[in-house]
């Protein structure tokens, strides 16, 4: 779309007027006043979800799972927050989650037995302990964890790990960024309804997917992320990393990250 129009009403009505599709990006001609702004490379939220596909081995994707979504107690812009599986396997990887939490145990970081630390201070302790509460108000499944300190903990910043199970996708723990060892299991009755799912946020920055590897290839290039891991790959520094939608723009490591500190250059022969 090409709209002539006088600043600053016509920036601001064409992001946003209702009769206008919010648009992915913009390119503004005009006065340098109009774009006199420091460039940036911004890697924000995410919601990641982590679909399992009917034929995925389901050991290796709930290790996987839980080892993503509770590293540094949670606290990564790229946690796998939500766990989508089928729905005729939803009380299977349930209980193989519970019975793998068990071994994440919560406990002084310089302990070698510790797998959860403190989250980063006692204001993120009760915001994190706020949406645990508001998971359990709102009736979701508590399987796992759930609001209140860590017995022999008390004083510190320690948060349950928690997990709640056939969650609504359009629920306030299944939308939001926690930042904690909060995982969501959502049951799915389809592939789109999985993809749909997954894409269902603000978010954008990672997802991940289990199964056969060209299925899984199929799935992961149908999702609105940055990056997507399939069958638990390692975390690639040369791979660029950033997200869609609210979770950011512009691209960190990599080539690509490089290049976001370069001008492009064109000579005219």
């Amino acid at each position: 779309m090409v709209r002539p129009a006088d600043p600053p009403q016509g920036g601001s009505m064409t992001v946003t007027h209702d009769l206008i599709p919010a648009p992915h990006e913009l390119d503004i001609d005009g006065h340098w006043i109009g774009g006199a702004l420091k460039r940036v490379a911004l890697e924000l939220g995410g919601k990641t979800a982590n679909i399992v596909l009917p034929e995925a081995d389901i050991d290796h994707a709930v290790a996987e799972t839980l080892r993503y979504a509770w590293t540094n107690s949670g606290q990564a812009c790229g946690a796998w927050t939500r766990l989508l599986v089928p729905a005729d396997r939803h009380h299977e990887v349930v209980a193989e989650l519970v019975a793998e939490a068990a071994a994440y145990t919560v406990g002084d970081p310089w302990d070698e037995n510790t797998r959860i630390g403190p989250l980063a201070s006692q204001a993120q302790w009760e915001r994190v302990n706020a949406y645990i509460e508001r998971g359990v108000a709102d009736g979701l499944d508590l399987v796992y964890g759930g609001p209140g300190r860590v017995t022999g903990f008390e004083r510190g910043a320690f948060v349950r790990p928690t997990i709640f199970a056939g969650v609504d996708p359009l629920s306030v723990v299944a939308q939001e960024e926690i930042f904690g060892p909060v995982l969501s299991v959502i049951p799915y009755r389809s592939e789109d309804e999985a993809v749909e799912i997954a894409d269902g946020t603000i978010y954008g920055l990672g997802a991940a997917v289990f199964g056969d590897r060209d299925h899984a290839l199929d799935v992961a290039r149908r999702l609105a992320a940055g990056q997507v891991y399939v069958n638990g790959a390692p975390f690639n520094p040369l791979a660029p990393f950033g997200g869609y939608k609210q979770s950011g723009t512009g691209r960190e490591m990599g080539r690509a990250g490089v290049e976001e500190f370069t001008e492009l250059k064109a000579i005219q022969l």
